[in-house]
């Protein structure tokens, strides 16, 4: 079962928080991020070359101090003030009209450790040090993971009665999504939270965050074999997660753009798709996907259906039946000789957030020659995938909207 704990943690007074509350460091790059930099920003923390001149190295050891100088900075200004006691907060967002109600809690190292947390993303060695030292340096959980948990009807009751109050922090950030966060301080409540994820959640699960998680489960285990009169109850134990319930979540597509059609011509790949899909010409007008196993297809100003023909996929494999599997193997692999996702420079990726009319925009530009939409991924293959032991390939979950920074920070002491 999933331990949790509540915690006191570091937040900004209301009047600055959407100042303070900043789009999380692995969603825009140095140059987006000093662009949209306030004063009071988060991301002079977690994105603290922004500080520099454009193109300083972000993982020297100056920049990593610049962190440690800035969160300390932030604490002596009040623009980060410690609570008085340990709390559990609801955390909501809302987008497009719908809103999505997590519990900002600490999650267990153990618990990563162990595979109670379960993932379904590999992550990569880099990027984990990276936010590792990030950790390390400013002794904190600047940042939340995003993780899930299998829908409890007592945890949705007692959220339900939370949110009849006023939040202490509402606001709608620069993107349009809304933001709502309440405290949970009743002693009998977080007592009851607590139980609740113990005896009736069994497992956790990443669904945003797998490097800012590894992270900080790491290091939690680093101060542990450190530490010699290490009892378990030390705060460097957890570290900061929200968590939704399963079924609110919303998983949207995350679309393939291909640079050059290895050596076809559009009519050449066309007959090429035949083999496996049932293709249609749709017309200049956007075709999105509606269903399992439908992909759309943008090439020389026309949208394409492509259906995957029966035989071609396996829906008893919880990677078999991913369409990110079937495009990747059946078009990717197969046609464009494109064998490695991760490193091969021919292909690159669209969140969904970007709307089909980014694929369009970018193949008319010529900058790419032919792109392709998915039908998202469901929560259900999602934890089936987890379940299972199994990864999922790279690029094939985009959750919208992502959690903002800096409504509330985890000390490790």
């Amino acid at each position: 079962m999933s331990i949790i704990k509540p915690f006191k943690g570091l937040r900004p007074p209301k009047e600055i928080v959407k100042e303070v509350a900043s789009r999380p460091y692995d969603v825009l790059n140095s140059e987006e991020a000093r662009a949209e930099a306030g004063e009071k920003s988060l991301l002079h923390i977690t994105k603290p070359e922004i500080d520099f001149a454009a193109g300083t190295d972000e993982h020297t050891q100056e920049v990593y101090d610049k962190a440690v100088e800035n969160f300390k900075k932030w604490q002596k200004n009040g623009w980060l003030i410690p609570e008085k006691k340990e709390m559990y907060y609801v955390y909501a967002q809302t987008m497009d009209g719908r809103t999505q109600y997590g519990l900002v809690a600490c999650a267990n190292v153990d618990d990563y450790m162990n595979g109670i947390i379960k993932k379904h993303e590999l992550t990569r060695k880099d990027k984990e040090e990276d936010r590792m030292k990030h950790v390390r340096n400013n002794n904190a959980n600047i940042e939340p993971v995003f993780f899930s948990y299998p829908a409890v009807a007592e945890m949705d009751e007692i959220v339900n009665n939370i949110i009849k109050n006023p939040p202490v922090y509402d606001f709608v950030s620069v993107d349009g999504f809304g933001h709502h966060f309440w405290l949970i301080d009743d002693d009998i409540i977080i007592k009851k939270i607590t139980n609740i994820f113990a005896t009736k959640v069994p497992y956790l699960y990443v669904a945003d965050g797998h490097h800012r998680t590894a992270a900080a489960a790491l290091v939690g285990n680093e101060k542990r074999q450190k530490n010699p009169n290490h009892s378990g109850k030390e705060e460097y134990n957890y570290f900061l997660a929200v968590i939704f319930p399963d079924n609110q979540l919303k998983i949207i597509d995350y679309n393939r753009l291909v640079k050059d059609l290895n050596g076809m011509t559009s009519a050449q790949l066309i007959e090429k798709l035949k083999t496996s899909f049932e293709v249609t010409e749709r017309g200049k007008e956007i075709y999105k996907p509606s269903k399992l196993h439908e992909f759309s297809m943008y090439i020389d100003g026309k949208w394409f259906s492509l259906n995957a023909k029966q035989g071609t996929y396996n829906d008893n494999d919880p990677i078999g039946v991913l369409d990110v599997t079937i495009l990747s193997k059946l078009i990717l692999d197969q046609i464009f000789g494109i064998k490695d996702l991760r490193t091969d420079k021919r292909i690159d990726f669209v969140g969904g957030i970007r709307g089909l009319g980014e694929l369009k925009k970018r193949v008319d530009s010529g900058e790419t020659k032919v792109a392709f939409a998915l039908y998202p991924v469901s929560m259900k293959q999602l934890i089936n995938i987890a379940d299972t032991g199994n990864i999922m390939p790279p690029k094939t979950t985009w959750f919208e909207p992502k959690l903002r920074s800096g409504l509330v920070v985890h000390l490790l002491d």
